[in-house]
């Protein structure tokens, strides 16, 4: 299995004075059926580039939680440890996923610009588009308040929503791919993001 590093959201506890990492086991599974041996990152940005040292991973996920920091979210440390991650990976043109706001990051860090989205929270619709040598119309689950208003210089559009909206874009020369929808919130790994993540970090 291939090793990958996945980044955490931030849950704030505050009855106890604490700041927790978390990530769904869901997306741990999901990851091994496509082949990846998900490493999750603590939100401590001075220790990624000792994390990766060890690790020398073949590929980062950017997973969903949290608005950034930029926008009124309140996880600094997040976006600073997933701005290293891009970094080293984009450096060492390794493949990046970024799942829903992990879509988001990727946007913010190459230069885009989001906006505030109706009607994509807790809901389904369907999805058209192509990425990579994959044509789809999906039904897919949403859970996002954010959406992309500018994809910057790198980023292309890859999938649309009914109201037209970018659900997915990517760049292969850079090898980023974003979604806005969550794999690992299905009963089970759906046939379109098994080939996605595959052919992502293929």
């Amino acid at each position: 299995m291939k090793p990958v590093l996945v980044s955490q959201r931030v849950d704030v506890i505050a009855e106890r004075n604490e700041r927790r990492d978390a990530l769904d086991q869901r997306l741990i599974d999901v990851l091994a059926e496509c082949g990846l041996l998900a490493i999750p990152v603590p939100n401590r940005p001075e220790r990624v580039a000792e994390l990766w040292n060890a690790v020398r991973p073949q590929g980062v996920v950017l997973s969903g939680g949290n608005d950034l920091s930029h926008y009124g979210g309140s996880s600094l440390e997040r976006d600073k440890t997933e701005s290293i991650l891009l970094e080293l990976a984009l450096a060492e043109h390794l493949p990046v996923l970024g799942i829903c706001r992990g879509f988001q990051m990727l946007v913010h860090y190459l230069g885009g610009k989001l906006h505030r989205l109706n009607g994509h929270t807790g809901t389904r619709h369907q999805v058209n588009g192509l990425v990579g040598n994959q044509r789809f119309d999906s039904d897919v689950n949403s859970y996002h308040d954010w959406g992309i208003a500018e994809l910057g210089e790198i980023l292309q559009p890859l999938a649309h929503a009914a109201d037209g909206s970018v659900e997915a874009a990517g760049h292969h020369g850079h090898r980023v791919l974003g979604i806005m929808w969550h794999p690992e919130r299905e009963p089970s790994l759906s046939g379109l993001d098994r080939k996605l993540i595959e052919q992502q970090f293929v």
